[in-house]
């Protein structure tokens, strides 16, 4: 198990390692941002008034010469296109140029030069330029395209305020978040946005959570409640205790994890990328062959015929239509995830989540809401009062949801019992020292381990049961029930539409997982697991050939969360350590939002490979057609432009879906 985690992290960092950079921004190295840098838009724009600066010179050629029969004598005629030729392409022949100094010559830059330049070369002049003006302008659409998408995800999320109201000594200050200390009480107005996470001080307040979860329904928090970063105030002004940093702010990660997303490849686009590295030099290969191949089978033979054939071949063949178009469809669909409140930390997990036939879940803060309550206590040779304090006292000191129900129950009669010498023993509960007494408190499990001998019918009770032992005797127990999440039944009903079998693994009993189960039609439940029993099932499911994905919150989920093919995290409720070994977090906890994250990764992949259909059909097309003689530069450069803007304009169209 620990050889399988190893390696599937150690992929994921090859992976990374081994991707040239996902989008581009004009330089020919650096490393990929969310945002251009302002000398770079300057840059930019200076490009784009000399490229429209060419398609004017261009046109009014074009209408001297198609429009009143009128061509300039050489050489002004040849002076007029060389500039208007320099204008359009004087980045792609710097880029051409910097690649061949490190002996790269297989790439569309050099390919677009050799092209162009011999088109020059046989007196083409026109078509020479227009190939250079309408290939730049596909560039320029192409880079529009991609940082409009930059920017919509950055607009989506990075939404973390600036300054912050903190109330020190008495008085309102205004200051940086990053100057806020831990246990700090800072002051939301309505309408502001949280700065910070941390617990509601004041008695109550609403908040909008869409930032975070995609959902807008007004949240109202109680005092002593979670309120994060993001969140919106919607009413009276609130005060918050901080909890943690800016920089760990559960926000701050969600923009970390978007940010390192766009550096993680699909298997697709890597494919992609490795093919134009071997399809480039190939298309050289093959114009060559149409130049001067014929030389051997046809008499007489015309080089300048034969010259311009392979030109129109090497036009046609650019690949900027893939390597452009396909990482933009995959970066939409990262942006649909986020808007839906569900973050992807690679668009190769957009590909996984396409194959995954098997999705296991955790049964508490998965499908239930992991917000227990005690329902009834039964004791035995103790006051009732007297065991509820002292499960209360050792239970304290855990963080897990039924532990925190049976504090809650306790309430303010616990006083100031304290346990001493606290052990945790993972999956069976704790151990400790209340008062001079050891006292145990958790599952059957935990008085089995330690011989201690209690009423069989405590067996045959089906809510979640915290059973207490104090000096080595059976002292009673507490039964805590959860509640199953609203829309946990439409997410099971919506995996079996999707032919996906549904597993639940738990730690609690067989009882109670069973009745979970039945209520939400789960095809296969399975209680009484430790962690490593976890990871044992996962494993078995594995071998049998499942793509498996995982879905849990706990820490003890993290093992599992890696094992998986994709491993999912419920990242409101669920623990760091999980949301920081999950392939997927989803921010609302809504079990609904795993088919979510399925048919967002099927519409990205099906629009991807539209995009590689379409290209390549057209390409080959216009290829056979350029070799034959039957296309010209003309038509060759307006297919390659077309075809890249049609599968841009595909791509695009992944941000601004509805998911059913």
């Amino acid at each position: 198990m620990k050889k399988d985690i190893k390696y599937k992290e150690q992929a994921r960092i090859n992976m990374i390692k081994e991707a040239d950079r996902e989008l581009k921004t004009g330089e020919e190295e650096g490393e990929e941002t969310l945002e251009l840098s302002e000398p770079a838009k300057e840059e930019s724009r200076q490009s784009h008034w000399l490229l429209l600066t060419a398609l004017a010179i261009l046109l009014v050629m074009l209408t001297l010469e198609f429009g009143f029969k009128y061509q300039p004598a050489f050489p002004i005629n040849l002076i007029i296109f060389s500039i208007a030729f320099l204008l359009a392409g004087y980045n792609v022949l710097g880029m051409a140029w910097r690649k061949a100094r490190h002996f790269d010559f297989f790439n569309e830059f050099f390919l677009m030069s050799v092209a162009t330049l011999g088109a020059f070369s046989i007196g083409s002049y026109s078509e020479g330029v227009a190939v250079m003006v309408f290939y730049s302008i596909g560039e320029w659409f192409q880079d529009s395209a991609v940082n409009k998408a930059k920017r919509s995800i950055k607009a989506l999320l990075d939404i973390r305020p600036d300054k912050v109201t903190v109330i020190r000594d008495g008085k309102t200050l205004v200051t940086d978040p990053k100057a806020i200390k831990i246990d700090e009480i800072i002051q939301v107005k309505a309408g502001e946005k949280v700065a910070l996470d941390g617990e509601l001080y004041s008695d109550a307040g609403t908040f909008n959570t869409a930032a975070l979860t995609g959902e807008s329904k007004p949240d109202t928090k109680r005092k002593g409640e979670v309120v994060l970063a993001g969140m919106i105030n919607l009413d009276k002004v609130s005060e918050v205790q901080v909890k943690s940093l800016f920089k760990d702010s559960k926000l701050s990660k969600i923009l970390e994890m978007v940010q390192d997303a766009t550096a993680r490849k699909s298997q697709t686009q890597l494919f992609i990328s490795r093919f134009a590295k071997i399809y480039t030099p190939i298309v050289f290969a093959l114009a060559l062959l149409v130049c001067f191949a014929p030389y051997f089978f046809t008499d007489p033979y015309n080089f300048h015929q034969w010259f311009y054939r392979a030109l129109v071949f090497l036009v046609i063949s650019c690949p900027c239509a893939l390597v452009v178009s396909i990482p933009l469809g995959y970066f939409g669909g990262i942006g649909l995830a986020s808007r839906n409140g569900i973050l992807f930390k690679g668009s190769n997990f957009l590909d996984v989540m396409t194959t995954i036939n098997t999705i296991i879940m955790d049964k508490t803060g998965t499908l239930t809401k992991g917000v227990f309550n005690v329902q009834e206590v039964v004791t035995d040779g103790i006051e009732q009062n007297e065991l509820v304090k002292i499960a209360a006292a050792i239970e304290s000191n855990s963080t897990h949801p039924i532990a925190k129900a049976v504090v809650a129950y306790a309430g303010e009669s616990i006083g100031k019992l304290k346990a001493k010498d606290v052990e945790e023993i993972s999956g069976h509960g704790l151990k400790g020292n209340v008062d001079g007494k050891t006292v145990l408190a958790g599952n059957t499990k935990l008085l089995k381990k330690f011989k201690i001998a209690y009423p069989p019918e405590v067996d045959q009770l089906v809510d979640t049961v915290v059973v207490v032992a104090v000096n080595n005797q059976y002292a009673g127990y507490l039964t805590i029930a959860d509640e199953i999440k609203e829309d946990a039944k439409l997410a099971i009903d919506r995996m079996h539409n999707l032919k996906i079998q549904t597993v639940m693994l738990s730690g609690d009993k067989q009882a109670v997982v069973d009745k979970v189960a039945k209520l939400l039609g789960i095809d296969n439940a399975f209680g009484d697991l430790l962690p490593d029993g976890k990871v044992q099932k996962v494993q078995e499911f594995k071998n049998a050939g499942s793509r498996i994905a995982f879905v849990g919150d706990g820490v003890n989920d993290a093992p599992v969360v890696a094992l998986a093919d994709a491993g999912i995290a419920m990242g409101g409720l669920g623990s760091d350590a999980t949301i920081e070994t999950a392939d997927i977090v989803i921010q609302n906890d809504q079990p609904s939002k795993i088919t979510a994250a399925i048919q967002i990764g099927r519409i990205t992949k099906r629009i991807v490979w539209q995009n590689i259909t379409i290209a390549m059909v057209v390409k080959i097309i216009v290829l056979l057609l350029g070799a034959g003689g039957v296309a010209n530069l003309w038509e060759a450069v307006i297919a390659d432009v077309g075809v890249a803007l049609l599968a841009i304009l595909n791509a695009v169209r992944i941000q601004k879906m509805k998911l059913d």
